[in-house]
């Protein structure tokens, strides 16, 4: 489980530590989304602490209450990166992108960003620490992670009903079958991604 080790050797709670994740890098569709999170200096709750973990590892019903709980006592900023700004610049850039803009929108700006990886994104607001599993070992990182995945879930379902039959609220703009299939049926939206490859086959297809 994520534990404070880190955000204790950065000199937390007296230094502003914040812990920084994405969410969706490899769907066809959708932007990438970041969350940066600063943990309250008196500490989390404790049956909030306990629950937190890597968002992968939760079902979606307790992300999404760990999720209100982090809003509720923690400092949060979410970043995006567009599937135009994907398309333009990859998707590697256009994470660092979303987590600078992440960091930058929170409250006040932190001495210090732990990012899940092995790399920072260039253009962050404050010092940055890349952590490799960061979010299975950071608790910020990985509250960071919870907030990021709730929150792009709940976009992908606001566009799958703009543009229904992707199955984008059960699959997040992923490339499951599904949503294979749609793309092969009713074509490409301007919420994809056309640089990744099984959507510009079909782009291919379609001139």
């Amino acid at each position: 489980m994520p534990d404070l080790i880190l955000e204790f050797e950065a000199g937390a709670p007296t230094v502003k530590v914040a812990g920084v994740d994405e969410v969706g890098r490899g769907p066809l569709a959708g932007p990438v989304v970041a969350a940066a999170v600063v943990l309250p200096a008196a500490g989390l709750p404790p049956e909030i602490a306990e629950s937190i973990d890597d968002s992968k590892k939760l079902k979606a019903g307790l992300r999404q209450t760990l999720a209100t709980a982090i809003h509720a006592c923690c400092a949060v900023g979410i970043g995006k990166a567009e599937v135009a700004e994907i398309d333009a610049i990859n998707i590697l850039q256009a994470t660092f992108l979303a987590m600078a803009r992440a960091v930058a929108a929170l409250p006040a700006r932190p001495a210090l960003a732990l990012i899940d990886g092995n790399r920072c994104p260039p253009d962050l607001p404050c010092r940055g620490l890349p952590v490799i599993g960061g979010d299975r070992r950071s608790l910020s990182i990985a509250a960071a992670s919870i907030v990021a995945k709730v929150a792009r879930d709940r976009l992908m379902a606001e566009l799958g009903r703009l543009h229904p039959g992707y199955g984008w609220d059960r699959n997040a703009g992923y490339g499951t079958a599904e949503h294979l299939r749609a793309l092969e049926r009713l074509g490409v939206t301007p919420h994809h991604r056309r640089s990744f490859a099984p959507v510009s086959r079909q782009l291919s297809i379609s001139l």
